[in-house]
């Protein structure tokens, strides 16, 4: 994927390079998708636009069970990566539905910043989890809510709805954080780790992302799993 553009956050990243290499390209796609599908949000003032652009992203994602993706790098870094594993186009496209949760102008309730987790972060990680091999007992679906919720308190511009996806994050990653995951897990228990380190850090203050006390966590869990 050297024509890919990696996460910014060397954190994230220390995490994904411990990812098998056999897998390694097919989850830098899926992360790549989550950071384009931000992005479209990140770029976009009108609801109808952001729609529209989503739109293309669903469609696109479902073709890839029918056809031959276009010219677009991530498009085809799933088709080659991802879909082959047994991860369908019409599985990726259901990521959609949790960006499109934040699509309303109405304020977010706990409700509509759950499904967002679920379908965005759940979803992406229990498919990064089918290609590396995480273990049955990963709790790899909490901590992609959690991953997920943690990340949404950061870019929220609402204070109120900032302060509920924080709380609401408490609980996922501190299951998540809680036990031991398997050797091919740990990757995606590292992303919790990362998540709840976050959890502490105030949201007006920037991420101290590669302190060594941080790092030094990370290689512990990479090591024991805890």
């Amino acid at each position: 994927m050297s024509d890919m553009t990696q996460s910014r956050d060397p954190e994230a990243n220390l995490a994904l390079q411990y990812v098998s290499e056999a897998a390694r390209s097919g989850v830098q796609a899926l992360f790549l998708l989550d950071t384009t599908l931000a992005q479209v949000l990140r770029t976009t003032r009108e609801p109808i636009v952001g729609q529209m652009r989503l739109t293309w992203w669903h469609d696109a994602l479902t073709a890839l069970d029918t056809a031959s993706p276009p010219a677009e790098p991530i498009l085809r870094a799933l088709a080659g990566d991802v879909v082959p594993q047994g991860i369908t186009g019409a599985r990726l496209a259901g990521m959609i539905d949790g960006w499109e949760e934040l699509l309303d102008g109405e304020p977010l309730d706990d409700k509509a910043i759950m499904r967002h987790a679920g379908a965005r972060g759940a979803a992406l990680f229990a498919m990064a989890g089918a290609l590396i091999g995480a273990g049955r007992d990963d709790p790899v679906a909490r901590a992609g809510e959690g991953w997920a919720l943690a990340d949404l308190a950061r870019h929220l511009s609402d204070p109120s709805a900032a302060g509920r996806a924080l709380a609401l994050a408490e609980a996922p990653l501190s299951e998540a954080t809680g036990v031991r995951w398997s050797r091919a897990g740990r990757p995606l228990g590292a992303l919790a780790h990362i998540a709840r380190m976050n959890l502490a850090v105030p949201l007006d203050q920037p991420l101290p992302a590669g302190a060594p006390r941080r790092v030094g966590r990370l290689l512990f869990h990479r090591v024991t799993g805890r």
